[in-house]
């Protein structure tokens, strides 16, 4: 296979620019989550969430019909499966079980994450310094979210088991990520957002309901998704939690590392515990202190160093 064509310094713009969008949209999901937590189970929020987010994909599927070949349709699927029922349905229950300042935490290992599982399944190649900018950005975003003190509005205690959770729902997002560059080697990303979305609401949507259509054979039976009772506060917290943090979020990171690496790429994932701490630390009464003004620096500057060197890693394959 052919390497790829060199990115031109306006591809590279625009692709980190969507990336950097991305990162600050989901930096708002824990939060809007946590609103619509007080009044639902994490399986409603999350079905609800992606109802929504199926409301701004589906015109995009209608618009741009592909036929995919079988491989493709299976890639599709595993990516699919692996990024909404389980990577979403994981995080939150992590996140039901410790503090959004936690989750928060957890997900500012993303990058290094990514950047391993690039090197080793996409053939990916990042230098001494892009390892150093990724390890940096990831520094940072602990020590904003270790620089907040609990306040007396503090809501529940972290533990292990919550924070574990969402460490093992960032490794499930690794497939989703890679799968869909892979996709998106013969498709343009917003089909490739789009499929993704309302397969995996399809599953979702049976993962949830599907054992609530066997009541009437059950003792006990199982609750259905939260409905009657839900507040404009939480419906208006899950349109936007499904709109912009996950239909337009998916789009642009689609777009965008299609026209980066993704190991690059990465460290923008770091703005999404960047901000998802300091809005944690709002709704827990927390306040800043010097760390998270330390730690946004190392954010910033590592975002810089990967966005304006000159050279760009290009991938040799995309997992062959």
């Amino acid at each position: 296979m052919q390497p790829p064509a060199p990115l031109s310094a306006r591809t590279r713009l625009l692709g980190y620019g969507a990336c950097a969008l991305a990162g600050c949209l989901w930096g708002t999901g824990f939060y809007f989550g946590r609103l619509a937590l007080n009044e639902m189970s994490v399986e409603s929020m999350v079905l609800y969430r992606f109802l929504f987010a199926c409301v701004g994909m589906l015109p995009v599927a209608l618009l741009h019909r592909v036929r995919l070949t079988w491989p493709e349709t299976r890639i599709l699927l595993i990516s699919a499966f692996f990024g909404i029922p389980v990577q979403f349905l994981i995080q939150f229950h992590g996140l039901a079980l410790t503090t959004v300042s936690h989750a928060s935490l957890m997900v500012g290992s993303m990058p290094v994450l990514l950047g391993v599982a690039a090197a080793i399944f996409a053939g990916e190649r990042l230098d001494a310094a892009g390892w150093l900018a990724l390890v940096a950005s990831t520094t940072g975003a602990a020590l904003i979210v270790l620089g907040g003190h609990r306040g007396p509005a503090a809501q529940g205690e972290p533990s292990l088991a919550g924070d574990l959770l969402v460490v093992l729902s960032l490794c499930t997002a690794l497939a989703w990520i890679l799968l869909s560059k892979k996709l998106m080697h013969t498709h343009s990303p917003p089909v490739v957002s789009a499929y993704t979305i309302l397969s995996g609401t399809v599953m979702l949507a049976l993962w949830i309901i599907g054992p609530c259509l066997f009541n009437p054979w059950r003792a006990a039976p199982h609750p259905w998704p939260a409905f009657a009772h839900v507040s404009p506060i939480a419906w208006t917290a899950l349109a936007i939690s499904g709109l912009a943090c996950t239909a337009i979020t998916t789009f642009l990171w689609n777009w965008g590392i299609h026209r980066v690496p993704a190991s690059r790429a990465g460290v923008f994932l770091n703005i999404e515990p960047a901000l998802g701490s300091y809005l944690g630390v709002r709704l827990l009464g927390e306040r800043l202190g010097p760390h998270a003004f330390a730690g946004g620096a190392l954010i910033l500057g590592a975002a810089i160093v990967l966005t304006t060197r000159g050279h760009e890693p290009q991938p040799e394959f995309i997992l062959e």
